[in-house]
């Protein structure tokens, strides 16, 4: 199903596996009537949405599951990405190119890396990180691992070995969209489970749970919470310039032995509920 004319030229392709979305062009974000895609790793992160969407339509495409109704009058499609990184990116690309969607919001569950925010509190994105993507410090055979010598990598900052080539030792920032951003700002108030606060969203295929890994992560690079899909997202999203924004409750903290909850789940959908309806009212209003 699409939303709103569409005149493409182009074909989008999708190449999930590893990630790179040849969809420049195809994507035009902020067209009228081009949906909002929302997103959640599992069905405790997409239920809530599902519910609050008039006549949604379920379909399958490639084994991911999208919902397409409208909220508020506007179109809206739901989609269960499944977790991890590679089945967010494969999911995001299948997305844009199937529905053309105006802007995406990831959401769900995340564990802490801040000490100072509590279960149920809300991290919006300002940024996410991939904090996977590392070159490991050179150690002989039975001498272990030190985190604290890996390098950072960014994948896409050169052609070449990203592991050869010291330009690329850093830490990649996929930014969000600012008019995503306004529109969460301005229903941050409207959340009561807990507080709703800016930061930085780390994502890998890992679940640490290590304290000094956890401590560095969050003093050098920022991380207020780490999950499993945001930043993989952010990249192809970005790479089809739709506008993105990632929105993360805390389930647990283990740095301040907060146990999880799984009913953040739902609370983390209300609000973004709340910010969809935001961004939707003040496009109408154009």
């Amino acid at each position: 199903m699409r939303f709103g004319p569409h005149r493409l030229s182009r074909v989008c392709l999708a190449v999930s596996l590893g990630v790179a979305v040849a969809a420049a062009g195809c994507a035009r974000p902020g067209a009228a009537r081009d949906p909002l895609v929302l997103q959640g790793a599992m069905p405790i992160e997409t239920d809530a949405l599902v519910a609050a969407l008039t006549g949604p339509a379920e379909q399958q495409v490639q084994g991911y599951t999208f919902w397409a109704g409208t909220l508020d009058g506007y179109p809206v499609v739901v989609s269960k990405t499944q977790k991890g990184m590679t089945n967010a990116a494969a999911a995001t690309a299948i997305a844009i190119a199937r529905f053309h969607p105006g802007a995406i919001l990831n959401q769900g569950t995340a564990g802490g890396h801040d000490p100072a925010l509590q279960v149920k509190d809300i991290v919006i994105g300002t940024a996410s990180v991939n904090i996977g993507a590392f070159r490991t410090g050179a150690r002989g055979l039975g001498e272990g691992s030190d985190f604290a010598s890996w390098r950072p990598m960014d994948l896409i900052r050169t052609e070449g070995s990203a592991g050869q080539d010291p330009n690329a030792w850093v830490m990649r920032r996929f930014p969000a969209d600012g008019t995503l951003l306004e529109a969460a700002a301005r229903v941050k108030d409207r959340y009561r489970a807990g507080r709703v606060v800016e930061g930085v969203i780390g994502s890998s295929d890992m679940w640490n749970s290590e304290l000094d890994r956890i401590k560095r992560l969050h003093d050098e690079y920022g991380t207020s919470v780490e999950e499993m899909e945001t930043a993989a997202v952010a990249q192809v999203a970005g790479m089809s310039q739709v506008p993105f924004l990632g929105i993360r409750v805390l389930s647990n903290n283990i740095t301040n032995a907060g146990a999880y909850d799984g009913q953040s789940a739902r609370a983390c959908q209300e609000f973004v509920l709340e910010v969809a309806r935001a961004w939707i009212a003040r496009l109408s209003a154009r």
